[in-house]
């Protein structure tokens, strides 16, 4: 076996935040590839909480430049921090990540730094600078002869928009061939709306490779927007609110794109019924009037620019997506949806909601209901029976979301603001919408390449994640008699 670059894993290496790795090329020349938050309980490796391990804490010395796999808070939350490390390097990523890591960033330095406008810009106008904006599949030299060299190239990884995992092709002194090393970022999964599915690299020497669900499989996703759809009309019997908590990035869109989907077939079919009644002289067909009217609301202001932001990436959009642009639908931007900016329009909504008998579907933001806007939704709305939350993401041990799920179905109360509330809502929650790839799509991006790497690295999942898939890559290789090794790192 060839001897493999040196790997430093800063972050992301005992459970799935904090992403943040460094490879050496040699003594003087390394690269970063993310700097991102930890969060939750997770530690860094030095052992500290999330909330005390915002600096770098490691030598930057010898980075010559930070390149982003996508824009998530745990995959670079901690670039302002590295910018006051003493970093001077550049920052790159992929056009759309170019486009939306200003966005991420503005809005983490509002809720950790200053809200002063003034600094705000100057910060924003410092990260602007260091952006390199790399387009999909196009080599990169980043040190050039004499040799050491280094190029790099990204590729499509599907996890959301501008999400890519990155390749690494080295040509040492002491080695005859190019070494290829591929960091995957975090891998999305198939049938994703408006991203295209990642696909396997031609060949790698190493790997180091996300396990955030290498120990389960995904329900069918084929079939989501149906079950979407049922579920909706199921809960929308009782003329409530759907309430749905839902990042702001990725989680959203995907969401508006489904809605926007279901209304348009709902429509047509409403519209063939119509007619067909019309020649038959028969009358009350209910198809599709659940659909016809009701309002979309987005409250999340965040969410809102992420949104636009989407829609001004459409040249990234899959070919689906852009067929439906191409039929005149706008998938992110359609009659019904409703955006809510200001927090007074916020708690006005939430207030006519609670006393109005007119059914809606609310995404708002806070994901796992421990923040943002759902928050006081549910704090409005969980006594009540005619209301349902719907969950379509994994709700963290510990978290206001985890909770609503656990206690919700027995009758159960949680509180908010020190306040007991009943849960009397209907809970639900539909599988098949994490945007992270299963362990069969994680095997397959390794299996899938034309020469198996020497050595895999998995990161960035808890302690039986990481064990199952290992098992399975291992298996993999025996059966084809591949000699390589699958390590976790210690």
């Amino acid at each position: 076996m060839q001897k493999l670059p040196k790997v430093v894993h800063h972050g992301a290496k005992n459970g799935v935040t904090g992403s943040c790795h460094q490879i050496f090329i040699d003594q003087e020349n390394s690269f970063l590839i993310d700097c991102g938050l930890f969060q939750g309980a997770e530690t860094s490796p030095e052992g500290r909480a999330s909330s005390e391990q915002l600096n770098i804490e490691f030598d930057i010395s010898t980075v010559r430049a930070l390149i982003v796999t996508h824009v998530h808070i745990d995959h670079v939350g901690r670039i302002p921090y590295l910018l006051a490390a003493g970093f001077t390097g550049p920052i790159i990523c992929s056009e759309p990540s170019a486009k939306l890591l200003p966005i991420v960033l503005e809005d983490a330095f509002k809720l950790g730094v200053s809200r002063d406008q003034h600094l705000v810009e100057q910060y924003i106008k410092l990260v602007a600078s260091r952006i390199i904006a790399l387009p999909y599949n196009k080599w990169l030299p980043m040190l050039k002869a004499p040799l050491p060299t280094v190029n790099i190239r990204l590729q499509r990884a599907g996890h959301i928009l501008g999400s890519a995992y990155v390749e690494l092709e080295i040509q040492q002194p002491t080695h005859k061939a190019k070494q290829r090393v591929i960091f995957s970022g975090d891998l999305g999964a198939p049938y994703a709306p408006i991203l295209s599915a990642p696909k396997p690299a031609y060949r790698a020497d190493m790997v180091i490779l996300e396990s955030t669900y290498g120990d389960r499989q995904h329900a069918n996703r084929r079939d989501r927007r149906q079950r979407l759809q049922t579920m909706i009309e199921h809960a929308l019997r009782d003329q409530g609110t759907v309430l749905i908590p839902a990042f702001s990035i990725g989680r959203t869109q995907e969401l508006l794109y489904e809605l926007e989907d279901i209304i348009y077939r709902n429509q047509c079919q409403s519209c063939v019924s119509s007619s067909a009644e019309l020649l038959t002289e028969t009358h009350g067909s209910e198809h599709g009037s659940v659909w016809h009217d009701i309002p979309i609301i987005l409250d999340s202001p965040l969410a809102s620019r992420f949104t636009q932001a989407y829609a001004q990436l459409q040249p990234f959009w899959d070919k689906e997506a852009q067929q439906r642009i191409r039929k005149g639908r706008n998938p992110l931007d359609f009659k019904q949806l409703l955006t809510i900016d200001t927090h007074q329009d916020h708690r006005r909504m939430v207030q006519h909601l609670v006393t109005s008998a007119r059914p809606a579907i609310v995404i708002a933001g806070g994901g796992m209901c421990s923040g943002g806007r759902i928050v006081n939704y549910l704090q409005a709305m969980l006594s009540d029976p005619r209301h349902n939350v719907l969950f379509v993401g994994y709700q963290a041990q510990g978290t206001l979301g985890n909770q609503i799920q656990k206690y919700g179905p027995r009758g159960g109360y949680v509180e908010i603001d020190r306040k007991r509330i009943n849960i009397r809502a209907e809970i639900t929650t539909l599988g098949g919408y994490s945007a992270h790839a299963d362990q069969a799509s994680l095997v397959r991006f390794i299996t899938g390449m034309r020469k198996w790497p020497q050595q895999v690295r998995l990161i960035h999942g808890e302690t039986g994640a990481k064990a199952a898939l290992r098992e399975k890559i291992l298996a993999a290789y025996k059966a084809k008699r591949h000699v390589g090794e699958v390590v976790v790192p210690e």
